[in-house]
């Protein structure tokens, strides 16, 4: 092309933009906005990423109850004040989007402190409001994707007061948790379905977590993890052999031998056949489920062991996919562990013998071993559907086992 024509080019794509044709288009009102370049910085600065991942401090921490009692005061405040406005969730918004909800969305972003008010009026869906979204999904644990969905909705709709109560009532959870939890230790918080391992008062690491469903959920714990098993063998515990695998046989009497699981008397380890046994009583309950070790495992290939009335346990899963969900509550009680190996690593260090290469290596091996920890190691798992680790970030979770007193927290409501 000869620059003549270049030039030609580029003045006829100049003209094509001055149209008045794309005067009401909403990009283009963004980046024309005369409040474009208003936005403060200090903003986001002084209240804070919103994010889990940008603090080291823990949920559990000594200045956790502190920084709830700021938030309390605050929206007792907003809650005084009349609360906030319900934002219409009759439409899906975005970027570049155009609607007069957007100027009550605003309001309510501005409310709750997610907004900086100096962004003013506007029924564009700009940048400010997709970074105040983005925001506000992050502290309630949604995906921080910047689009007026469903879930932000329902969670963004719940009431100053409902919210101010939450706050109230985790204090107290918090309060009574307080003391010396250990050096080291690992926090399992349910509701958020995340997984804390603390080393002096820091997260050095966390992880997602699937929990227990609503009918089967995960218990309140205060324990200590003393072993790690490698390759583990599965033993189904009675609930889920009653209603799960007697209800799969009689539908599929090739389930068992499928997925690798052997029936034993718990007396022995002589095998019974599971043609020998009528599926169509419960008979088999009282019977030893036991699934070999591999990679259909429903252990996967690590199960942390600590002791506990309620038989349950941390676990790696085959089912990696369900960390990707948003409603991470699939167990029937137990934790399964994202990047499980990163934990038990960690959970390992003081142990002679066991860093990560040797830990790797004993997994491909396919042998079944277990690793007994030189240095038992704390873990607790709690219920806190509300927290603040630094000012001016409040962190709200479903109430996914209805124990906050509130059914608009629970997010089966929602539906």
């Amino acid at each position: 092309m000869k620059r003549r024509e270049f030039i030609s080019g580029m003045a006829a794509g100049a003209s094509l933009i001055s149209q008045p044709a794309l005067a009401n288009d909403p990009i283009s009102s963004i980046i024309k906005s005369s409040q474009r370049d208003n936005w403060s910085d200090q903003f986001d600065a002084r209240k804070g990423d919103a994010k889990l991942s940008s603090t080291k401090t823990p949920v559990f921490s000594e200045s956790t109850p502190g920084f709830i009692q700021q938030a309390i005061a605050e929206y007792r405040q907003i809650a005084s004040n009349g609360g906030w406005p319900i934002v219409p969730a009759n439409q899906k918004l975005r970027l570049g989007n155009q609607s007069s909800n957007v100027n009550i969305l605003r309001k309510r972003l501005v409310a709750s402190g997610d907004l900086d008010p100096i962004s003013g009026k506007s029924d564009v869906y700009d940048s400010q409001v997709d970074g105040a979204v983005k925001r506000f999904q992050a502290r309630h644990g949604l995906p921080d994707d910047g689009i007026m969905g469903k879930y932000t909705y329902a969670a963004m709709n719940i009431p100053a007061s409902i919210r101010l109560g939450q706050l109230e009532t985790n204090l107290v959870r918090l309060r009574s948790f307080s003391g010396y939890l250990g050096d080291r230790y690992v926090m399992v918080n349910i509701p958020a379905a995340q997984i804390e391992a603390v080393n002096n008062g820091r997260v050095e690491s966390r992880h997602t977590a699937i929990v227990g469903k609503t009918d089967r959920q995960s218990p309140i714990i205060a324990s200590k993890i003393y072993e790690l098993n490698l390759n583990p063998y599965w033993t189904s515990p009675k609930s889920i052999i009653r209603k799960d695998l007697i209800p799969l046989m009689r539908k599929d009497p090739t389930y068992l031998t499928r997925n690798n699981i052997r029936i034993f008397p718990w007396s022995s380890d002589e095998e019974i056949s599971p043609d020998t046994i009528d599926w169509s009583t419960d008979e088999a309950v009282d019977l030893r489920f036991r699934q070999d070790p591999g990679k259909i495992n429903a252990m996967g290939s690590v199960k942390i062991n600590f002791p506990n009335p309620h038989a349950v346990y941390m676990h790696d899963t085959p089912q990696q996919a369900l960390f990707s969900r948003l409603l991470r509550f699939e167990s029937s009680g137990c934790v399964r562990v994202q990047n499980v190996r990163d934990l038990i690593t960690w959970l390992a260090k003081e142990t002679p013998g066991w860093d990560r290469r040797q830990i790797e290596r004993e997994i491909e091996s396919g042998n079944r071993t277990d690793v007994k920890l030189a240095s038992a190691v704390p873990v607790y798992w709690n219920y806190i559907t509300a927290w603040s680790t630094q000012r001016g970030v409040v962190q709200f979770r479903d109430d996914i086992y209805s124990r906050d007193g509130a059914a608009e927290l629970a997010s089966s409501n929602w539906n």
